[in-house]
């Protein structure tokens, strides 16, 4: 629908600063002439489209042009609370609870009745079951260091149960596989490392601000923790638990053999949790390749069955 298009479009161009008639045109796969068409159309409404001409010219949104709260339905605003509130309640940020202030005024009144009926429709919580107080202290003083760009020192236990001291410039919290993480540049190691919090102790926050590191996560760390290589998995997957495989995985990647039954390629971290989740197939999964992990999966499941023996 045009009106679809057009609110997407000033999204689109609060979102960036500038963009051309032919760049609107390929992102929303109409002809360059209806981009036009929709540009004068925005600006009828009230919406004050500008068109700078030069290297750098194309549409952009006046400067100083506010967020009128018209262009948020109310299930745009019941979404983002969601998402907020979600996050929220495991980090405690000031800055999160600002937003959710802000996004809270722009609920009209005659709307307030039918907004409180859909907080608890849907709620997200990201804190695993299994954190205590102490690890939910740590996310939280982690994000603190990140906002304040200091640098953090933690004790930290590896897969062997080993335990070191690691200096930290933090730069990222993830949340991947149920698990917090730290993503940052570890200053023993001289390169970019992730640590699971799980496995923090004695974190200690610093005065000591340090200059925010060009590479981002998703620059340097494919997969897995400060302890974790990846590895490339070959997977069977028994036709029994079809329904469970297509719900985990991108289709895409599935191929389907004659009698039924599944072959995937992971690359996924070799660490406890990849043992686990490997087990947690029983009998409808086979490991294919490497071979050490198929002998890993082999021992521990032989390890399974003396107990019930």
């Amino acid at each position: 629908m045009r009106i679809d298009r057009m609110l997407a479009i000033v999204i689109h161009l609060l979102n960036k600063q500038r963009a051309s008639a032919r760049e609107l045109a390929e992102k929303f796969e109409v002809s360059i002439r209806t981009v036009y068409r929709d540009i004068d159309a925005i600006n009828l409404a009230g919406i004050p489209v500008v068109s700078y001409s030069g290297n750098n010219g194309g549409f952009g949104i006046m400067e100083n042009y506010k967020l009128d709260r018209q262009l948020l339905s109310l299930n745009d605003m019941k979404s983002m609370l969601s998402a907020l509130k979600g996050i929220n309640s495991t980090l405690e940020d000031r800055y999160l609870t600002s937003a959710i202030d802000k996004i809270t005024t722009l609920i009209p009144k005659d709307k307030a009745d039918e907004f409180d009926s859909h907080n608890g429709n849907v709620i997200i919580d990201i804190l695993p079951w299994t954190y205590g107080e102490v690890q939910k202290a740590i996310v939280r003083s982690l994000n603190d260091a990140i906002k304040d760009r200091v640098v953090v020192s933690f004790d930290y236990k590896n897969l062997k149960g080993e335990r070191y001291r690691r200096t930290v410039e933090p730069m990222s919290l993830v949340f991947k596989g149920y698990s917090w993480y730290l993503y940052g540049y570890c200053l023993a190691k001289n390169d970019y490392r992730i640590f699971r919090i799980t496995r923090m102790k004695e974190l200690e926050v610093s005065s000591d601000v340090f200059d925010r590191r060009d590479q981002s996560y998703f620059d340097v760390v494919p997969w897995g923790d400060a302890d974790a290589s990846s590895i490339e998995l070959k997977l069977k997957f028994f036709p029994e638990i079809k329904e469970k495989i297509e719900e985990s995985f991108d289709n895409d990647g599935i191929v389907y053999l004659e009698d039924g039954s599944m072959i995937m390629n992971l690359r996924m971290p070799e660490d406890n949790w990849l043992y686990s989740f490997i087990l947690s197939f029983g009998e409808h999964a086979e490991v294919l390749e490497p071979l050490h992990i198929r002998n890993i999966i082999r021992e521990k499941a032989g390890k399974v069955a003396d107990i019930y023996m």
